[in-house]
């Protein structure tokens, strides 16, 4: 697909003033070619590909900025669009055939490892600190390497029922509010009862979300250095007490059941108004706007022996075998500058990956108020939740979360059989990535 540029006014103007403050020399890097001299002003009439997939409403706001893009560079892009469940097959395919394209969005960059540009060669080694400390883990290597530029990123975090929570007699909390599980779950429970609803807590059935208690319970699937991050102790403490709440029907047991190994959204629940409370990310945010029959808002994350939600993010890579990979370089820089991240993350209800972005939050046209809240969890998340979610092996150890727990939400295993298997799993995940 070929984005056309066109005209954008005074925004162009401005963006073609950034552009001759760009980077040019850089500091020394450690690849065999040495820094990369970049000059915005020398891409007129040249190509490059973009291969991305969308989660919605990115995709105009992309192709928005990859317009202007255009417009300030005389560069053209071809954004080429598959589905996620393709990407990986599409980009080992053109790898391969010598094809590759110049940058393309991805959730993990270790699937091409070797193929990738190191940005600090083309902006500096500070240019990594223009992001979040908990999304740096997730682009560079053990030697500082910058193989990705975290593009956005998502933070799990809870709903709640604003009607339901009123005729309870319940206030709804606020951002500055910090509360632990126990407390986080009478709430719930009490605003349940009052609206003789079927379940205090939905949450959607996924080895992410569980990965959110395993956390805010003090531990992680994969460890920073890479090995098996589950603490036993804390991994009992954690899916024992999720397990009492299916048990004791504060969380609907049958809707897990009913999932068995797979991903089940929670979504459907909350919306029929079967619970009051539903934890799950900005990324119902506009979903939740065109159909939400009550009022509703997004509320802190219930704390225990940590804090903050738990991340996910995706990243924009270059390849260093691709016909263009400056102009690669180049525009993956220019779409994550602060005035560039912030428009895309405004129309895409996006949360950003700059520091500065974070720390003044974004006018976003509709909810700011719930979609800066998630923003506040970035700070509290800890930055072993970051690296634990960036590993090669955090999907297959999430994955085998999801099926060994449903043993125990069947009755068929003790929680601490199951947290002791599923470190040996792990372990064995973490072997075959290697």
């Amino acid at each position: 697909m070929r984005i056309k540029a066109r005209t954008i006014g005074c925004v162009v103007a401005a963006i073609m003033a950034l552009t001759a403050c760009a980077p040019g020399v850089q500091q020394s890097g450690s690849s065999p070619s040495g820094p990369v001299t970049v000059d915005f002003n020398a891409f007129r009439g040249r190509h490059m590909t973009y291969l991305y997939f969308t989660d919605g409403p990115d995709l105009d706001a992309t192709k928005t900025a990859i317009a202007t893009f255009e417009q300030a560079t005389g560069a053209s892009v071809d954004l080429q669009v598959v589905p996620y469940a393709q990407l990986n097959t599409a980009l080992q395919a053109r790898i391969a055939s010598g094809t590759a394209p110049e940058v393309a969005r991805v959730q993990d960059w270790h699937l091409y490892a070797g193929e990738l540009l190191d940005f600090t060669n083309y902006f500096g080694k500070s240019y990594l600190d223009e992001f979040t400390d908990g999304v740096q883990a997730t682009v560079r290597d053990k030697d500082g390497h910058m193989y990705g530029v975290p593009s956005d990123q998502t933070i799990n975090g809870p709903f709640v029922n604003v009607d339901a929570f009123a005729k309870a007699g319940v206030p709804v909390p606020d951002s500055t509010t910090t509360w632990t599980w126990q407390q986080f779950i009478d709430t719930a429970t009490t605003v349940a009862r009052a609206n003789a609803m079927r379940s205090a807590l939905t949450i959607d059935v996924s080895g992410n979300r569980l990965s959110t208690i395993l956390s805010q319970y003090g531990t992680n699937l994969i460890g920073p250095d890479g090995t098996t991050g589950l603490d036993q102790a804390k991994g009992e403490q954690a899916l024992g007490m999720f397990d009492g709440l299916l048990q004791s029907g504060k969380v609907d047991k049958d809707f897990w059941l009913g999932a068995g190994t797979n991903y089940r959204g929670g979504n459907d629940p909350f919306l029929a108004g079967q619970a009051p409370v539903y934890l799950s990310g900005p990324w119902q945010v506009g979903a939740f706007a065109k159909s939400a029959p009550f009022r509703w808002a997004a509320v802190p994350n219930p704390c225990a022996a940590r804090c903050g939600g738990f991340p996910g993010g995706k990243a924009m890579v270059a390849f260093s075998h691709s016909k263009e990979p400056t102009l690669g370089a180049a525009f993956t820089q220019w779409m994550n500058r602060t005035e560039n991240q912030r428009e895309i993350d405004l129309r895409s209800s996006w949360l950003p990956t700059r520091k500065d972005l974070v720390a003044s939050g974004i006018r976003y046209p509709a909810h700011a108020s719930d979609m800066n809240l998630f923003i506040s969890q970035i700070g509290l998340t800890p930055p072993a939740d970051f690296t634990d979610e960036a590993s090669p092996a955090y999907t297959g150890a999430a994955n085998a979360l999801i099926k060994e727990f449903a043993k125990v939400v069947a009755g068929q295993e003790s929680v601490a059989d199951c947290v002791r298997t599923l470190r040996a799993q792990i372990d064995g995940i973490i072997k075959a990535t290697k």
